[in-house]
This record gives C-alpha cells, sequence and structure tokens, in this order.
C-alpha cells in the first residue's frame, strides 16, 4: 500500500543530512513508495472543528541540494493523510502547545499521530522522569536557592543542575561546593526564585558516556553513548559529545519494562531516554534524534522498524 505521510518539523534547508532523525524516516517512506509532505507550526490551523493543513509534498535525497519541493502546497484536512510525524524541534513553547492542541482534532480512525499530541502535552522531557521513582537518580525540582544548597549539600557537595525547558544540554550545569559561581548559577536558572529547575545526584559515569536510548512502543532498539569532550561535562551531540557504540544492557531494558505501559498509554510511541549508568534521567519525546548514530555504529536501520511501525498502525484503521 502506498500512504501519505506528513511531517511537522523545522525548516529542510535547515536539516543535517548525516544527523537528523527526520529526514531517515522520510527517505525509509520515499523508499517504500510513499509520499511525504513538509508543514511547518504556522501551517497547521482549525476551520470550526476541523484540522486543517497548508503542505507542500516534496522528495528528499542524500545529495546537494538534499530535498526538492514537487508542489507549490495545497490546503487539506488532517485526514488526507494516512499518518503524521510530529517532529518539531524544541522548544515545546506556547506555540508547539497549541500545535498539539489543533492536532487533537485530528480523527483517530483515519489518522495515526506519531507521537500523541496529549502526551506531547503531558510529557515534559524533564519532570516525566519523575513518574518511575525506581529509574532515576535523586531529583529535586524547586525554584528555592537554599533548598537546593541544601540537596547539593545531601549529595556529597556536587550536583547537575538544569531548566525544565531546555534541550541539547542548553543550561545544564555542574556545580560543586568549592565553586564560588554557585549563587550566581541558581540566580540565572531559576531567574531569581520565579521558575522551577531541576537538580540530580552527579552521575561520575557521564564521564563514560551518557546513553541515547531509542525505545519504539516500549520496547529498545538500539543505544550510543555520547562521550564529552575532556573540558566538557555534556555529552549532547550539539555541544561536542562523540557517538560511541553502546549494548543494549539488561538494566536498559528493565528501565523500558518500568516505562512501556504508561508510554503506550500515553501514546509516546517514539521516544528517546538519558540513561547515565544505571539511571534514567531524561524522556526526549518531541523530536528525539540518534537514529543515523545507532544505524552507522551497529549496521542496521532502525528507520525500517519505526515505518514498519507506522504502516501497521495505519493498516489496522483501515481495517
Amino acid at each position: 500500500m502506498t500512504y501519505r505521510f506528513a511531517f511537522i518539523m523545522d525548516p529542510l534547508e535547515r536539516v543535517l543530512v548525516d544527523k537528523d532523525t527526520t529526514f531517515a524516516f522520510m527517505l525509509e517512506a520515499i523508499s517504500r513508495g510513499h509520499e511525504i509532505y513538509f508543514l511547518g507550526l504556522a501551517d497547521l490551523y482549525a476551520s470550526g472543528p476541523h484540522a486543517m493543513v497548508r503542505a507542500r509534498r516534496c522528495e528528499v535525497m542524500r545529495s546537494n541540494p538534499h530535498f526538492r519541493f514537487l508542489d507549490d502546497g495545497h490546503e487539506y484536512p488532517i485526514e488526507h493523510f494516512a499518518a503524521v510525524f510530529m517532529r518539531k524541534d524544541p522548544p515545546a513553547d506556547a506555540h508547539y502547545l497549541f500545535a498539539t492542541m489543533l492536532l487533537d482534532l485530528a480523527d483517530r480512525r483515519r489518522t495515526f499521530v506519531l507521537n500523541e499530541p496529549a502526551g506531547l502535552r503531558e510529557a515534559n522531557e524533564k519532570l516525566y522522569a519523575l513518574n518511575f521513582p525506581d529509574a532515576i537518580p535523586p531529583t529535586l525540582v524547586t525554584y528555592d536557592s537554599a533548598r537546593l544548597r541544601a540537596f547539593m549539600a545531601e549529595m556529597g557537595g556536587e550536583m547537575i543542575v538544569k531548566p525544565l525547558d531546555g534541550h541539547g544540554g542548553e543550561g545544564v550545569f555542574y556545580v560543586h561546593k568549592g565553586d564560588r559561581n554557585i549563587g550566581a548559577i541558581l540566580e540565572m536558572l531559576t531567574r531569581f526564585e520565579t521558575r522551577p529547575i531541576m537538580a540530580q545526584r552527579y552521575l561520575p559515569e557521564v564521564r563514560g558516556g551518557d546513553k541515547r536510548l531509542i525505545v519504539l512502543d516500549g520496547e529498545p532498539l538500539g543505544a550510543t553513548l555520547r562521550v564529552p569532550r575532556e573540558d566538557e561535562h555534556r555529552g549532547n551531540i550539539h555541544v561536542g559529545g562523540t557517538c560511541v557504540k553502546a549494548p543494549i544492557t539488561p538494566r536498559d531494558r528493565e528501565i523500558c519494562r518500568m516505562l512501556k505501559p504508561r508510554l503506550q498509554r500515553d501514546g509516546l510511541y517514539f521516544v528517546g531516554l538519558d540513561i547515565i549508568g544505571d539511571y534514567l534521567t531524561e524522556v526526549n519525546v518531541t523530536s528525539p534524534t540518534g537514529v543515523q548514530e545507532i544505524d552507522r555504529l551497529d549496521e542496521v536501520n532502525l528507520e525500517a522498524q519505526v515505518i514498519d511501525f507506522v504502516e501497521s498502525k495505519v493498516a489496522a484503521l483501515a481495517r
């Protein structure tokens, strides 16, 4: 069967051909004969109770240029598409929130949405992990600087602090009791105690790598370790982390078993877990990446499994 797939994403000209997971999904869909369409958040709208889009059919390829549009764009009801991939990069700001509300209008008897809009609204990528206390390190979320300092003392004089709406390692600090910048860092992150931030126990295993575990429908597909530079505490690819081959461990599978019922309930079909040592630190749901890096390291094709899954969901709607 040939299907129409719509991708809600950042502009195609900004795609990193050798890194972008959405690009890999698009390539795989095209290789199977499916039609793919591009749209941004501003291309979503509602006409009465109906979700509508202005979308452009496109092709992508591993060349220069790496995409081309096949038309000038047309107006469609969202149900024109068999599946919609919500792959807009963070931040999950007010515009993103409104887009999920518009996507909620889609008739799920006719169109499959990955990931479910309600699940995306529910799952702040930092706070969602708090639902799984047996998987996470000691964690505190608070506005209060004194409480943060007390937590650091409890953790032996060091901790990681980060904003709840950051991404790609943005705003993540390692602080310790000998650091004279602690006050300034906490003031900046909490905006003088007007917004909450997250503090977690510092996990020294991060020097060996921050694992990105790709999960589909609650099951682990593949993993890579993002190893930080010598002068960095963050392993994120955006800040210079190096991806190295990593196995899926028994602990990784145990964490997935903890998360699977909740992920399935919330319609969070495709997620990226951040794991340091034995601990889950974040659940990435908006546009998790890492597929192309794992493909190259393990000589696999994870995107094929994702498109298989989407096709199975679409076929089930047609029955």
